[in-house]
């Protein structure tokens, strides 16, 4: 069997470093990150048309390259190690998983498209204030009108790039309903009345949340992702494809942390010499780079599955999240400490992979959670 990436898969790295290289260097990250938007409108256009990386995973039937998950987790990587500033996490992996695996044709060939060709910015919205992440924690309801409209009523919060976005999977459930039964999914516009949408201050800069209110959003049926109240069945597959996206991104980060790590202990001299070649440094270095390897595996593991679109797909999913979000962050820690007092300085990129590191963990749920997720699904 070969693990390796093929060679059109290299040449994606590729091409993708190279850019990425040139279009999310540090001064770009620290001058978009603090942006009202969030991220570079040109750049982001360079890569939704220029590139059609918005299209990596839509079929070709709706405009799309049609490449699977494997294409997905390289470009996140790449991305993760770039720590770019866009809207691609939360229109790629998260709403158009949320199309392909749930949408009607209509919707497909409607929503999917405008993805594809970079016309839109999307994403999904199912997390509340109640911080959960399992189907028991949605709240938003879903009221049936007699004329069969639905009224929708609920704060989202955590809404990645929710303040930007001009499409939004919304996750609801019917009055009285409890767990995954009567949890629905709704396809909603950004500028549908009664939809507010508020940025939120958080610790890392260069991924976007907000808050999404539905004070009383009225919506056609016809804006049903799925069938009424089979929502979770596909939030949950969506969840899992993403949460596999997320790791691979979070191995690029981790990379990229153990880059700048070993760079530094070659370059800084204490007590005349390297402190490269101090034991505890080596020691530090050479865990670092256990970490990164493993958490590669695990998140190409469960790349592979989805692709292959396995049953063991959230099985691999929350396994992948659990390692890599441990990986990343302890790598992202360690960076600062072997790069002294200056790691800890804003002029430093160092806290800015901490800052991701740390919210990535919490993304999608924390390495507790999914070990939970894993216990539970092989019986302990």
């Amino acid at each position: 069997m070969n693990f390796a990436l093929d060679e059109e898969q290299e040449r994606l790295r590729a091409t993708a470093r190279a850019f990425l290289a040139e279009a999310s260097a540090s001064p770009q990250v620290r001058a978009v990150m603090d942006a009202p938007l969030g991220w570079d409108a040109a750049v982001w256009r360079r890569i939704a048309v220029e590139l059609g990386w918005s299209a990596v995973i839509v079929p070709e039937a709706y405009g799309g390259l049609g490449l699977g998950h494997v294409e997905l987790a390289v470009l996140m990587e790449e991305m993760g190690a770039a720590l770019l500033c866009a809207p691609f996490f939360s229109t790629v992996c998260l709403a158009t998983n949320a199309l392909i695996v749930g949408g009607s044709e209509a919707q497909k060939q409607r929503e999917l498209a405008r993805i594809a060709a970079g016309e839109i910015v999307a994403t999904v919205a199912w997390t509340e204030a109640n911080g959960r992440w399992d189907a028991a924690a949605i709240e938003t309801t879903a009221r049936r009108e007699p004329s069969g409209d639905f009224v929708l009523t609920g704060r989202k919060t955590f809404v990645v790039d929710g303040h930007a976005a001009d499409l939004i999977v919304v996750a609801a459930r019917r009055d009285g309903s409890h767990g995954e039964a009567g949890v629905s999914l709704f396809l909603l516009p950004t500028d549908a009345p009664g939809l507010q949408r508020r940025a939120l201050g958080t610790m890392d800069r260069t991924r976007r949340q907000a808050e999404v209110t539905l004070d009383g959003v009225r919506t056609p049926a016809s804006t049903l992702l799925g069938e009424e109240g089979n929502g979770w069945r596909i939030l949950a597959k969506t969840l899992a494809l993403a949460t596999v996206a997320l790791s691979a991104e979070q191995v690029g980060g981790a990379q990229r942390c153990l880059d700048m790590a070993v760079d530094y202990a070659k370059q800084r001299v204490q007590f005349g010499r390297p402190i490269g070649s101090f034991q505890a440094i080596k020691h530090k270095c050479a865990n670092m780079l256990v970490l990164v390897e493993s958490a590669r595996s695990a998140a190409y593991f469960a790349a592979c599955t989805a692709a292959e679109d396995g049953d063991e797909l959230s099985l691999a999913a929350s396994l992948a999240k659990a390692y890599c979000s441990d990986a990343y962050f302890r790598c992202a820690a360690e960076n600062v400490q072997i790069h002294g007092g200056i790691g800890f300085t804003w002029e430093h990129d160092a806290h800015l992979y901490l800052k991701r590191a740390k919210s990535s963990e919490t993304l999608l749920g924390d390495a507790s959670h999914h070990r939970e997720l894993v216990a539970q699904r092989i019986g302990l």
